[in-house]
């Protein structure tokens, strides 16, 4: 998969994290909503830091950050839906998102690591 597709999905989740983070705080659910926002918003910003990487390792450690910010992301989401503070249908359409992310990012850093533990072997 692309960098380019993970770059432009991660910016598209974070943008929806913004929306709904503001609709938390609104509902005053404010320290809930501060965590979501930080772990979502990360998602895109470390995919960015490692797409300017200075070597395949920073690129690899980059998104190995944004993969557990996915994870942390995927967490906050699936609590706020089993506390009923997000309706299921708005909820599950974040959380396949993030999920989707969590494979993409882990699949590329499990690659990656691959490579780089090979490259040291030899």
């Amino acid at each position: 998969m692309s960098e380019n597709v993970v770059k432009q999905k991660s910016y598209n989740f974070a943008l929806q994290i913004v929306k709904l983070c503001a609709r938390l705080k609104q509902q005053k659910h404010f320290e809930i909503s501060s965590q979501l926002l930080r772990s979502g918003t990360s998602i895109g910003a470390n995919v960015e830091e490692a797409l300017a990487g200075r070597s395949r390792k920073d690129f690899f450690a980059k998104m190995s950050i944004a993969s557990k910010e996915a994870r942390e992301t995927n967490y906050w989401l699936r609590l706020l839906k089993d506390a009923e503070i997000l309706d299921k249908q708005n909820s599950q359409t974040l959380i396949d998102v993030s999920e989707e992310l969590i494979k993409i990012l882990t699949s590329i850093v499990k690659t990656g690591y691959g490579k780089i533990t090979d490259n040291q072997q030899t």
